[in-house]
């Protein structure tokens, strides 16, 4: 079997979920390939919307949330008489030469874009393949149900009426989790991965992060905490791809004993590993990641828009808290991080609230030749 994963460049998020699928399959000695699926629309297309995309998540999140909650209540913008639905349409020919010349037996969609113009090459072209999407966030995107693939891969079967909208019928859903990296599912000890980072193993450690993009009130959240956390507490603050709030950051801090700037982290299992407490936006991967590692979680509503719903799903666990103001957030972590019974319980609601090894189900699913695989 030869298997092509068709990802997004808006976010980080549908491309880790992408390369997750692809390391389970590389394991299992099986050809996965990875393919940005605006690339068959035009490069400048594909520039044109992660850009857009990239600009508005990090400097106008208001505008993002406006333009997500209007997708939510217009359907029917991705319908196929919808202008956004005829960009989709000329991708789908060089997407199925593709898809022909390379072999591929199936198909694979962490993102809606690509499911929509995979649904145009099914629908229009001859082309026997076994597709599937996977969701990457805890609800269900806008017009997911005007596509039409063989299985549709969701976070939680907590979530699965959610998902049955349009032409998706609940025979279809498979709630088998959101795909992180393997080296999520295993840990180094505490004290070993607090003093890789530099950080006392005596001392509790608030890790912040805010995705790649690195947005949300992280400079404000860091001078506060900076003045509030006891000499007994350490913060590390990731600042992703975000090069400006790097630079302040680490300027500001450069003398503070206890207080880490960090740019763009690569070992963010270990980095897990390492925390007491997790200060983040909710993206999709990493409140799965989170929750990997059964970290307790604060997390700050910088964006809103989808990342709303994984907020509410994760605080309606028992496993994340949030605030309204980076005063308030700073304070709940402090007082979280003085308080072991309830980092403990945190802990506990966090290790059992969605499903593990995700991709591993995926994989056993697409390669499941009938329908009892469905959950």
């Amino acid at each position: 079997m030869k298997t092509l994963i068709l990802s997004c460049n808006t976010g980080e998020g549908h491309n880790s979920c992408a390369r997750a699928i692809q390391e389970v399959y590389q394991a299992h000695g099986e050809d996965c390939d990875l393919c940005e699926a605006l690339h068959f629309v035009s490069e400048s297309a594909q520039k044109i919307i992660t850009s857009g995309h990239t600009f508005m998540y990090r400097h106008t999140p208001r505008l993002y949330q406006s333009g997500y909650r209007f997708s939510e209540n217009h359907p029917d913008m991705f319908n196929e008489s919808s202008k956004l639905r005829e960009i989709f349409c000329k991708g789908a020919p060089p997407l199925y030469e593709h898809i022909r010349d390379g072999g591929y037996d199936s198909v694979i969609c962490t993102h809606l874009f690509p499911a929509l113009m995979l649904t145009e090459v099914l629908e229009h072209f001859d082309a026997s393949l076994s597709t599937a999407f996977v969701a990457t966030d805890y609800t269900c995107s806008p017009s997911a149900g005007d596509s039409l693939l063989e299985r549709y891969f969701i976070p939680s079967p907590s979530l699965v009426r959610n998902f049955t909208v349009g032409n998706i019928r609940p025979d279809l859903i498979y709630p088998y989790g959101i795909p992180i990296r393997q080296d999520f599912y295993s840990s180094v000890p505490k004290a070993e991965a607090k003093r890789s980072f530099g950080v006392a193993p005596e001392h509790r450690h608030l890790v912040a992060m805010t995705g790649s993009i690195g947005c949300g009130p992280v400079k404000e959240l860091t001078e506060i905490l900076s003045e509030t956390m006891g000499a007994d507490i350490e913060l590390t603050v990731v600042c992703g791809s975000n090069e400006k709030l790097y630079r302040q950051l680490s300027g500001r801090f450069c003398t503070a004993p206890n207080v880490h700037i960090s740019g763009f982290e690569h070992d963010v299992s270990r980095l897990l590993d390492s925390a007491d407490l997790y200060l983040t936006k909710p993206g999709g991967i990493s409140v799965t990641e989170a929750a990997a590692k059964a970290l307790p979680m604060v997390l700050i509503d910088a964006v809103a828009a989808v990342e709303e719903y994984n907020l509410d799903f994760f605080v309606r666990s028992g496993a994340a808290v949030t605030a309204a103001s980076p005063e308030d957030l700073a304070s709940m972590c402090t007082e979280l991080l003085s308080d072991s019974r309830r980092l403990s319980m945190m802990s506990q609601a966090a290790s059992s609230a969605v499903p593990q090894h995700a991709a591993e189900a995926i994989y056993d699913s697409m390669h499941c030749p009938g329908e009892d695989c469905a959950v």
